[in-house]
């Protein structure tokens, strides 16, 4: 199947797209936060350099999150417009599970952190424990948001066993994650959830039958209120009286 993976939960932008001959690629652009600006002609450049034409693609992958607010809302929005304008579905997974399932094409066996940056001082985060290439991982605590220093005494009691932490989250909090007994976290790879391993995991869920979902359907995993929400709720919350003080 022709196929175009799109890849925004971080600060990344990434890309990938395969051909029904097999032709792939990938492109990422890291560190600018352009998403609305990079991301239509990474898919245009992509599409020329392995002869497609849009118009024969025949599903959309999309990074549903947690991750990057605005990063999500354009990723997402192109993914459903593109599926929408030619009448094909949209395969959906998540940042932490396209991170762990790196770690497992790279050859990582056992216990992988995925934690992907949530600013405000947090990070989204999941453990599983990798048993085979091809994806096969037991869930060991499921996705949620995390205080560095909370993800760290989880992480402690587990009673040191090893813990290979991935993701940007798990580098810019590496001193305090990286302190747990047992727990390693990668620097130099796996900074964003790669664009092909987007791709490979969608097409391998397509090619064991699963169906693409509706684009209308498409929403992304916030895992949290936005940033400009929870600010107008705290500006909106009324102050205590002083006659309400405690005396």
């Amino acid at each position: 199947m022709n196929i175009v993976a799109i890849e925004t939960a971080t600060e990344t932008v990434g890309v990938a797209v395969r051909t029904e001959s097999g032709v792939q690629a990938e492109f990422a652009l890291t560190g600018r936060r352009r998403h609305v600006e990079s991301l239509a002609p990474a898919m245009k450049h992509l599409f020329d350099q392995v002869g497609l034409d849009v118009g024969d693609l025949h599903a959309v992958a999309v990074d549903l999150g947690p991750g990057l607010f605005t990063g999500l809302r354009v990723g997402v929005s192109a993914a459903k417009g593109l599926a929408q304008a030619l009448g094909i579905g949209v395969m959906g997974l998540t940042s932490l599970d396209i991170l762990i399932r790196a770690a497992a094409q790279s050859g990582q066996r056992g216990h992988v952190l995925a934690a992907v940056d949530a600013r405000r001082g947090e990070v989204f985060a999941a453990l599983g424990e990798v048993r085979s290439a091809d994806g096969e991982t037991e869930e060991i605590f499921s996705p949620g948001l995390f205080a560095p220093f909370e993800l760290a005494a989880a992480l402690a009691e587990l009673g040191g066993i090893p813990i290979l932490a991935v993701g940007d989250g798990a580098q810019r909090y590496s001193e305090v994650v990286g302190a747990v007994p047992g727990v390693s976290c990668v620097l130099q790879a796996f900074g964003f959830p790669p664009p092909l391993t987007l791709l490979a995991m969608a097409s391998a869920l397509l090619e064991e039958g699963a169906a693409p979902v509706e684009p209308q359907l498409v929403v992304p995993l916030y895992m949290r209120e936005a940033d400009a929400r929870s600010n107008f709720a705290q500006i909106d919350r009324p102050e205590s009286s002083p006659s309400a003080a405690p005396s």
